[in-house]
């Protein structure tokens, strides 16, 4: 299956610096990385270059090995990361707080993603939206337990409180799953910087009027730049053709 994709990030209209990172596979898209830096401004930057570099050499290296499954690689590319990122943190005292979230597909024998944090991948289908993975954030579990509404949880004070990311001793789990992608389906991964400015609803839309996979980053960017640009955005699409 031929795949179209693109990716842009934007530093936004608040923020100094950006702190997002990303990476592709081109010209040949084997896969794609998105990363969302914390801890300050050098901190965050620092984070978020090491874990897609680790990441993207990690799945470099291994790729063409048989004996490792797509679930396995993804695994091992993303610890990889985590403790390259801990590493870092001791040699660098200034940076001991410093963290990441991770959202990564690759297109092997099936297409798999992976993530941590709440950096988020969407599969947009025949003209509706889903999100894919499930934020690793405290109102994210307090939806799914009950305790807040999703309505709440868009101006709760802890939204943006992580329940894990990269960067700490304590990373219990990566959520690792395969994903469903067929002709016409179009991948959408991004930080948050989207996504706390521009509502699925909208960034539904955007989707449904794609006329090129660099034209609706575009206008998703600008969109979350309009409304706000209080953080950094990043967008990767990836679109899927006969």
């Amino acid at each position: 299956m031929k795949r179209r994709f693109v990716g842009l990030t934007d530093t936004g209209v608040v923020r100094a610096a950006n702190q997002d990172s990303y990476s592709i596979d081109d010209p040949q898209g084997r896969f794609f990385i998105v990363a969302d830096g914390m801890g300050g401004h050098a901190g965050g930057e620092e984070a978020s270059r090491i874990a897609t570099e680790q990441i993207r050499a990690h799945l470099e290296t291994y790729w063409d090995d048989q004996n490792i499954s797509s679930d396995q690689l993804l695994e091992e590319a993303i610890d990889k990361a985590n403790k390259c990122i801990l590493e870092d943190q001791l040699q660098h005292p200034e940076r001991k707080d410093m963290g990441t979230t991770v959202v990564v597909t690759i297109f092997r024998e099936r297409p798999w993603c992976a993530h941590v944090g709440d950096s988020r991948l969407y599969r947009w289908r025949k003209s509706e939206l889903e999100q894919v993975t499930q934020d690793h954030t405290w109102v994210s579990l307090a939806i799914r337990s009950g305790e807040i509404s999703k309505e709440q949880a868009k101006i709760h004070p802890w939204r943006h409180v992580l329940s894990q990311c990269l960067g700490r001793k304590d990373l219990y789990k990566i959520e690792l799953q395969e994903l469903d992608f067929q002709s016409g389906d179009v991948i959408l991964m991004c930080s948050d910087g989207l996504t706390e400015e521009v509502p699925d609803e909208k960034i539904q839309d955007f989707l449904s009027e794609c006329e090129s996979c660099e034209q609706t980053a575009e206008k998703l960017i600008s969109a979350a730049k309009e409304a706000g640009g209080s953080d950094n955005i990043t967008v990767v699409l990836v679109a899927a053709g006969e």
